[in-house]
């Protein structure tokens, strides 16, 4: 399988959550993902699944629970990784970041 390197994608741990980001490397035997520029997505409204979420982003962007941006991280235990369209993209970063 090609595994989108360098495009922005919905990815899904098994115990870390759901992250927006690029996926810059992605070591298959180990399920560790490299991401840059990544967001952690808590809470996301208007979106029933994470694949409609990659193909469309969200509806009620105000109600989105979204981290501020890290330049980069490792996620191990990678179960699941969406690449995003341009209109997800789009939308998802538009989505201010929320702060507790």
């Amino acid at each position: 399988m090609n595994y989108p390197i360098n495009k922005k994608c919905i990815i899904r741990t098994n115990r870390a959550g759901v992250f927006f980001a690029t996926l810059s490397e992605f070591d298959v035997t180990n399920r560790i993902a490299t991401l840059t520029d990544c967001r952690r997505l808590w809470y996301w409204s208007g979106a029933a699944s994470l694949s409609q979420l990659a193909n469309e982003g969200v509806k009620n962007a105000s109600s989105c629970k979204f981290t501020v941006i890290v330049p980069q991280m490792q996620v191990m235990e990678v179960i699941e990784i969406i690449p995003c369209t341009d209109e997800a993209v789009n939308n998802i970063e538009a989505v201010r970041v929320w702060k507790n």
